[in-house]
């Protein structure tokens, strides 16, 4: 196996970065513990079940697991987004025969309530401060719901702008993705677990996720080693060095074999030569799908398979839960790696002291709706926003003139409240974002500002234009919906759509006017394949999605 081994090298950073402090060592609690588990108890503590009430992948089981959980063979439940519904669970852990308590995750990518950039128009600021405050920020109102860990940061590179999921990382630069890996980790985690007011991060998706044939979405990566090793594995690397808590597998086979059983990645290279001391989860259903790789002849191999190669915990696929106990009786499963697994998993949870209380993160649920604290959360988003937006082209057009007095805002998402949150909102509310359209309206209280939609957003079919005549300034937007991006929503084209294209040379003809041009959208567009829509435009912004503050003065203030 030698000649498959791979040589991982990541070049030392220059960036000052801030390592968690010295965890304490809990090794002899821990194994107090292990050894008054049953096989079924250690198992338990591998299985992690989604709560029924809000999914995020496809519903493959959606019973609540009551006596599951009495019995001490669940160890995590995610997707809970109230204190009361984690009390709830963690009073069922609490009848189980150690007591032993839940860990509860959540996707948190850009904000649980006050909902920042998404993750690739934040990294376009370059800012890795503001990455840090942001994250801490989200930390801070994801824990006080009782939730003890996100699914966060995506530390893919990507560098094909037609996979969806480029939105949520930091793009193409391995340098700088492993940067921003870092500060975002930070923000998380902070400095010590028992603030309280941080929670634990997760590195994904463990690896050459981003790599994914043609850009489509769960496609394996048919990559060279060298690839691998200099370009995709170095953001995870840096990863481990942030002192991040856990990491998840890919959903892609990595040259052919499936990421959640990819051994020599998570044992000998994460766990061995990086030093990882966490734990690693799957994604959404992965270790079943082990067998739809066709790796495994059925799911009860994808369970020794996964487990094997180092899959720590079972993300909602029953594979675990229903064989992973047999495997061990059977010898097919060493036990030693199960008490490995389980060892990684308990010590999180007495670093994040849950032996101790297992509600101490559930007496901060009124903070969320503090006015002081919601309003400077506010404030930080909309230096996130403003920071994030990227200029491309400015003939004079900008900023807008105070004595601006009729102006037109064509296109549909000058009005989106609900697609400016962006992809993975969480708990964003449509109703606090601040569109370009509010946002001149309260710039601009003298001025006469004409909303006109233009083209329907989900066809992208043209509606009548009126005569742009009398306008001191003509704002069009143009882009692509928040769902348009994401998991499963990679593209073929990711050119501006065609009609919409073809209204900002219609408005360009039409008159004489500055014409501001704001790109919105979650993935990269393209607006030079042709010359023709970059010449159209007497200005560029290209804005992203900024979450709920950004756009208040993106055009009319120098931000």
């Amino acid at each position: 196996m030698d000649k498959y081994r791979l040589l991982y090298v990541l070049v030392l950073s220059c960036v000052t970065t801030v390592l968690p402090a010295q965890l304490k060592d809990y090794s002899s609690q821990v194994d107090s513990v292990l050894n008054l588990m049953t096989i079924q108890e250690k198992v338990g503590q591998m299985i992690q079940y989604s709560n029924n009430k809000l999914l995020t992948g496809p519903a493959l089981d959606t019973s609540n697991r009551t006596e599951e959980i009495k019995r001490g063979e669940v160890g995590s439940v995610f997707n809970i987004i109230t204190v009361e519904r984690a009390k709830q669970y963690q009073d069922l852990a609490m009848q189980s025969r150690l007591r032993i308590p839940l860990l509860f995750g959540l996707d948190v990518l850009h904000g649980l309530k006050t909902i920042f950039p998404i993750p690739l128009a934040e990294a376009a600021s370059f800012n890795l401060d503001l990455m840090r405050k942001t994250a801490n920020v989200a930390a801070a109102e994801t824990s006080s719901l009782g939730i003890h860990w996100t699914f966060a940061p995506m530390v893919d590179v990507s560098r094909d702008a037609r996979w969806g999921r480029s939105m949520e990382g930091a793009g193409e630069d391995t340098w700088y993705g492993s940067q921003v890996a870092k500060a975002r980790i930070e923000g998380f985690q902070g400095s010590n677990y028992d603030e309280k007011r941080t929670v634990l991060a997760c590195a994904k998706h463990f690896a050459a996720y981003g790599a994914a044939v043609g850009g489509r979405d769960y496609a394996e990566a048919d990559i060279s080693e060298h690839t691998l090793q200099q370009v995709y594995l170095p953001p995870f690397q840096a990863a481990v060095e942030a002192g991040v808590a856990t990491f998840m597998n890919a959903f892609n086979e990595i040259n052919g074999i499936p990421a959640t059983a990819h051994k020599i990645l998570q044992r000998d290279v994460l766990k061995g030569k990086w030093g990882f001391k966490g734990f690693v989860v799957s994604d959404w259903g992965s270790v079943g799908e082990i067998a739809k790789h066709r790796m495994a002849k059925d799911n009860k191999d994808a369970g020794r398979l996964a487990a094997i190669a180092g899959c720590d915990m079972d993300m909602h696929s029953m594979t675990y839960a229903k064989h992973l106990v047999d495997l061990v009786n059977e010898g097919e499963v060493d036990i030693a790696l199960i008490d490995d697994a389980v060892r990684r998993i308990l010590t999180k949870k007495f670093e994040l002291g849950l032996f101790d209380d297992p509600y101490c993160y559930n007496n901060r649920a009124k903070e969320i709706e503090d006015k002081k604290i919601v309003t400077a959360n506010r404030k930080i988003a909309r230096e996130a926003g403003s920071s994030s937006i990227v200029l491309l082209k400015n003939e004079s057009a900008l900023p807008i003139a105070a004595t601006a007095r009729r102006i037109a805002l064509v296109g549909p998402l000058n009005k989106a409240h609900k697609d400016m949150l962006g992809n993975w909102s969480a708990l964003g509310k449509a109703e606090d974002v601040i569109t370009v359209y509010d946002g001149l309206r309260a710039a601009l209280p003298h001025a006469e500002i004409t909303y006109i939609e233009g083209y329907d957003l989900e066809t992208n079919e043209l509606k009548v234009l009126p005569k742009l005549t009398g306008y001191d300034v003509i704002i069009v937007s143009v882009g692509e919906r928040a769902m348009d991006s994401g998991e499963a929503k990679s593209k073929v084209d990711i050119n501006v759509d065609a009609n919409q294209q073809r209204m900002v040379k219609e408005i360009k003809e039409a008159t004489q006017k500055p014409v501001i041009t704001l790109v919105m959208g979650g993935t990269s567009v393209d607006i030079f394949s042709d010359g023709t829509l970059y010449g159209c435009y007497s200005f560029h912004l290209v804005v992203g999605y900024g979450g709920r503050q950004c756009n208040s003065g993106c055009t009319y203030r120098k931000i």
